[in-house]
């Protein structure tokens, strides 16, 4: 699973991506500095359960910190986004194939209003942002119904006539873009569009169907960046009046990156996703540096909570996906594996997943090899197909 980092160009997609996962992709102030995609692991934050079992953890997977784990998740930054981009225009096909794979995308809106579509630098407050969020949803739908346009004729005549069903094929035939047969059946009750008749649907119904089905196989966290210069502040409340069912979080990919950066220095102490920060080490802070972090608490964390970046991440990945994460162990007793590191592991896993799903992903050998599980807070043996729950803490027990 990928988490798409997206947006038209300039608007802090590369700061953000860097905040995230701490890899340095190129930042700049002009359009397209990003045309290779930059991939790297960003992390989804959770509560460390060794806290409430009074243990100390030694993760392998993941990383604890006062309090949180830390789960990774692959992320990706493309290149910049412009209008008509389904078209090929700018760096488009190249934008849209390299988030396939994408399961949700996080788009990088710059709340200030200081560029134009093109991602053109202007004055804060010379653009509406709300335009932004309509054009991206907008050139990914259509890139979807072209891909999808282009198939239909093949697509109708297998379900027509030779009597294949349309929820399984569609699903084949575009699973390179992350649908699955679930979205494909989600889409189709929302649109009341016949499944057995593909060849009768219209071009404007054929959209509606692609546009249901990009916000289920493509969900949109829209981080309103830029939110510490002054008139972000008004817009944020004002994309949130315009998309009243839309995700928005108010962002500063700048401010996180900084504090990152000084707390990897041992400069500060700095948790990601917290409101706050301590300086532990004032004397190697330069005026400048010292200036900045007034700023930061000022305008970002005391007004919005967080810088956002955080909030993000875990908005896209267990509210927006319903992923989960969850700790196997091979000792009950003491939550440890075989060499004794308590709590090594957290999974991301689908909502819903089951031990045994939770055994393929630790190792195809100890699925298949599957007898039971064990809720390791319980003692209590668990059914091999009942849903697991986030944060559980599983033994799997496996044929000798």
């Amino acid at each position: 699973m990928e988490i798409g980092v997206v947006g038209k160009p300039n608007v802090g997609k590369s700061t953000f991506f860097s905040a995230a996962t701490l890899s340095r992709a190129e930042i700049a102030n002009y359009p397209f500095t990003t045309v290779e995609a930059n991939r790297g692991v960003a992390f989804v934050r959770v509560p460390e359960p060794a806290v409430d079992l009074g243990v100390e953890p030694n993760p392998r997977n993941s990383v604890s910190i006062a309090g949180y784990r830390f789960v990774p998740v692959e992320m990706i930054d493309v290149a910049g986004l412009v209008p008509k981009a389904h078209e090929g225009r700018g760096l488009g096909n190249k934008f849209l194939d390299d988030l396939r794979q994408a399961g949700a995308l996080i788009h990088i809106v710059d709340a200030s209003g200081a560029t134009d579509e093109e991602g053109n630098p202007l004055k804060p407050g010379e653009h509406d942002p709300c335009d932004d969020v309509r054009f991206l949803e907008e050139e990914i739908e259509l890139w979807f119904f072209g891909i999808f346009r282009r198939n239909w004729e093949k697509l109708a005549r297998r379900v027509q006539l030779a009597g294949e069903s349309f929820e399984r094929l569609f699903q084949e035939l575009f699973a390179g873009l992350g649908v699955r047969e679930a979205h494909v059946k989600a889409a189709l009750r929302e649109t009341e569009l016949d499944p057995e008749k593909p060849a009768q649907w219209s071009d404007e119904e054929l959209f509606s169907f692609a546009r249901a089905l990009r916000r289920l196989a493509k969900p949109i966290v829209v981080a309103a960046n830029k939110a510490d210069v002054a008139v972000a502040e008004e817009n944020i409340k004002r994309l949130k009046r315009e998309f009243p069912h839309a995700r928005i979080i108010p962002t500063s990919a700048m401010a996180e990156l900084m504090l990152k950066n000084l707390a990897e220095e041992g400069i500060i102490s700095y948790v990601p996703g917290e409101g706050s920060f301590e300086v532990l080490k004032p004397e190697e802070l330069s005026p400048k540096q010292k200036k900045a972090l007034e700023i930061i608490k000022k305008n970002v964390l005391e007004r919005y909570g967080s810088t956002g970046v955080q909030q993000a991440i875990n908005t896209a990945v267990l509210d927006v996906l319903g992923k989960i994460v969850v700790f196997p162990v091979e000792d009950e007793n003491r939550y440890c594996d075989g060499e004794g590191n308590v709590l090594p592991d957290a999974f991301l896993l689908d909502a819903g997943a089951t031990p045994r799903d939770l055994a393929y992903k630790i190792h195809t050998d100890i699925g298949e090899n599957f007898i039971a599980a064990i809720d390791a807070r319980t003692k209590r043996r668990i059914a091999s197909d009942a849903p697991l729950k986030h944060l559980d803490i599983i033994k799997i027990v496996t044929k000798k």
